[in-house]
């Protein structure tokens, strides 16, 4: 993605900075604390090189997996070095029943995804802006409860006691 396409895409998103707008304290908490944290985490400085996106999106990547501390983590992404070290105990497998952490494709069978979550399960969708249909039809699902568009990627929450919000955040 070249830099003046990231400047646009920046500014267009510039008033979802950090939470700005978000007025229930468990999601503006994990916007502050998961997706837009940027002190540097114990494990930052052995991974990852690649380039600056790839960097980005594995350390959202590390970060959920340590606020969720699965047991299993489903990855189709190639983030399993980041998602290790966010959480040692957890099994990097390819798919599974129960879906506890994912990370995925957009363009996966997101039916049979969803259908395998639960209320305390995050999915992260890699690379929405380059399938929006795709990502709309997530958000759009009434399984997913709570939705995060951060433009290079999207975070699903299922929790069913929740009022379905979509949020649109400047990453």
């Amino acid at each position: 993605m070249n830099n003046l396409r990231r400047a646009i895409v920046w500014l267009s998103r510039v008033g979802h900075c950090r939470g700005f707008g978000i007025q229930s304290p468990t999601d503006y908490a994990f916007v502050r604390y998961v997706i837009n944290e940027h002190w540097p985490y114990y494990a930052y400085d052995q991974l990852g090189g690649g380039d600056w996106l790839r960097r980005k999106q594995g350390r959202l990547c590390f970060r959920l997996a340590n606020w969720r501390q699965p047991t299993v983590i489903v990855d189709q992404t190639h983030q399993a070095e980041y998602l290790q070290a966010g959480c040692r105990r957890a099994r990097i497998v390819p798919s599974a029943d129960t879906i506890q952490l994912a990370c995925l494709p957009v363009d996966c069978d997101y039916q049979s995804v969803l259908a395998r979550c639960d209320s305390r399960s995050v999915v992260y969708f890699h690379d929405i802006w380059q399938q929006p249909r795709q990502w709309r039809a997530i958000v759009a699902d009434p399984r997913s409860r709570i939705t995060y568009d951060l433009y290079y990627c999207g975070i699903a929450l299922f929790d069913p006691q929740r009022t379905k919000q979509h949020y649109i955040i400047n990453f």
